[in-house]
């Protein structure tokens, strides 16, 4: 008996951590935007959702499952995805987002905040009904034999312990956790990443310094679709998805950039991280319909303990 409790403990803990890369992929795109243009970005679950179709799509009608096979030729779809979402981003905010951001915000109430919330929702129900459309409402994935394979670890504890490793969820999480590697190496070590943050700290001195600061916006912006695009497509080789399906995530999200702390883009991927733990460990002693319910809970506490969040600070922002 003791020896099942110890598998059950470790197998949740194991599926919370592959769940929660991917779901800390999805923070960092968030937490991308927000951190540098200070949106509250109600379509980048829809954004996510419009990356798991263009995977899917990629996959399907591009020759790439010709090409790659069934087992690689996802993951190029799902990487592929990015470039085309970021695309996608970096146009609507030029077209729309640009509008009610940057240096515009100081002639609208409550500094473009209000009209923000609006027009961001309002283009989440565009993308939504308008995926519908094109779409449809039949649910869709990305095939991979990986999906329904796994590795096992063990047997441990005298051969009676053993986990198991979906392979898909398995890759999934390295490419999350390679991604935000190479996300934060953009960020802190390139030209690019350095004016993105000095448009983040103070626009007005980053446009002395002759910083272009709706262009860092807009590619702050396409950055944080590309992000979350990608972590939807890792989501989908899993779990089969529909047009509505960005309404089921973008709540996490934003539970997991509050968690790590508005404007910390590592601490956006491990608030994720902890939503995938609560996730999947609260499976041990309560019933799956319940699984937001206790993650909600543990963000209540950590908000009531630590209100800024993992790795913010109580500070007021120049």
């Amino acid at each position: 008996m003791t020896s099942q409790v110890i598998e059950n403990i470790l197998q949740a803990l194991v599926a919370g951590l592959l769940a929660g890369a991917i779901y800390g992929l999805m923070c960092v795109g968030l937490g991308l935007i927000f951190g540098v243009m200070r949106v509250i970005n109600f379509a980048q679950g829809d954004f996510m959702m419009l990356g798991m179709y263009a995977a899917y799509y990629l996959f399907l009608s591009a020759g790439i499952q010709t090409t790659f096979g069934n087992v690689l030729g996802p993951y190029v779809a799902i990487l592929l995805s990015g470039p085309l979402l970021f695309l996608f981003g970096f146009w609507i905010h030029k077209l729309l987002i640009s509008r009610v951001t940057g240096q515009r915000t100081a002639q609208l109430d409550g500094e473009g905040h209000f009209a923000q919330l609006i027009l961001t929702l309002g283009v989440a129900l565009v993308l939504q009904n308008g995926g519908l459309i094109v779409f449809g409402s039949v649910l869709a994935s990305i095939r991979t034999p990986l999906s329904s394979s796994a590795w096992e670890v063990g047997p441990l504890w005298n051969d009676l312990v053993s986990i198991f490793i979906n392979k898909a969820r398995g890759i999934a999480a390295i490419i999350s956790i390679a991604a935000m590697i190479g996300l934060a190496a953009l960020i802190t070590r390139t030209r690019m990443g350095k004016a993105l943050r000095a448009a983040a700290d103070n626009p007005v001195a980053a446009t002395y310094m002759g910083i272009d600061i709706d262009k860092s916006h807009r590619v702050a912006f396409g950055l944080g679709a590309a992000v979350t695009a990608v972590a939807g497509g890792l989501l989908a080789t899993n779990y089969p998805f529909h047009p509505y399906i960005g309404i089921d995530y973008v709540i996490v999200m934003y539970a997991g950039v509050v968690l790590g702390g508005m404007g910390s883009i590592t601490g956006a991927f491990w608030g994720g991280m902890t939503i995938g733990l609560v996730q999947q460990l609260s499976t041990l002693v309560l019933p799956t319909q319940l699984q937001n319910a206790a993650i909600f809970v543990v963000f209540l506490l950590i908000i009531f303990l630590r209100p800024q969040g993992f790795f913010g600070r109580m500070v007021e922002r120049t």
